[in-house]
């Protein structure tokens, strides 16, 4: 059974041991000795106590990337919000802004992930023109941006849209009217990071730069 959560460890954590404790969590789940694995009982849910999560993690919702899993990470230590390629919408930002605001997390990662097919499908509308109906034609129309910037008929779209589309979700975020003071301040670290279907590693993306 998972240990009791510590009640002072949440006050403890700054935005650096944060995401050095969700990477410590990566790289236990890609050498296959997790600590918490996938155990999903009711009693470890019970042993979780109160809610005292250290991060919120914005990712895809591709049944390939449980992100629980490849941060093994057990109940109660973070959040997880879960869309086509990470598209913000007002419920996502109010979501992460009451994370931050109300439980005092210091980080938030935005993890995009290889492969994606809700960025291949928006280098594919904008390549042939033909943009989609329904509700989907909104997740399209966030992911669009960062396709034209890399260019929709480069040869590397796909690839390099996936990183662009992550560093404008983080841009997005900082620049939030509830995030943007306390990122400012330090208080709160936003982050891109990618995660790679064939190795299960999840690397950080640099700030700026080629999308490489």
């Amino acid at each position: 059974m998972p240990p009791t959560p510590d009640p002072a460890a949440g006050a403890a954590r700054t935005p650096r041991t944060a995401l050095a404790e969700l990477l410590a969590g990566n790289r236990r789940f890609v050498s296959g000795q997790p600590v918490h694995g996938h155990d999903v009982t009711a009693a470890a849910a019970v042993a979780s106590g109160d809610q005292q999560p250290y991060a919120v993690v914005l990712g895809c919702i591709d049944s390939r990337v449980p992100l629980e899993a490849i941060f093994d990470q057990t109940f109660g230590s973070i959040c997880v919000i879960r869309t086509g390629a990470h598209v913000l919408d007002r419920a996502v930002l109010g979501s992460i802004e009451y994370v931050v605001g109300q439980l005092g997390v210091p980080l938030v990662m935005v993890l995009g992930h290889e492969r994606c097919g809700a960025v291949g499908s928006a280098v594919e509308a904008l390549r042939t023109g033909q943009r989609p109906g329904g509700s989907l034609a909104y997740v399209i129309d966030r992911i669009a941006p960062a396709v034209t910037e890399v260019g929709a008929e480069d040869p590397d779209a796909h690839p390099l849209a996936i990183r662009r589309h992550v560093r404008r979700t983080v841009a997005t975020l900082r620049a939030d009217d509830l995030l943007a003071g306390p990122v400012v301040a330090g208080e709160v670290a936003v982050v891109g990071a990618l995660y790679d279907l064939a190795t299960g590693e999840v690397a950080l993306l640099a700030e700026e730069g080629p999308e490489k």
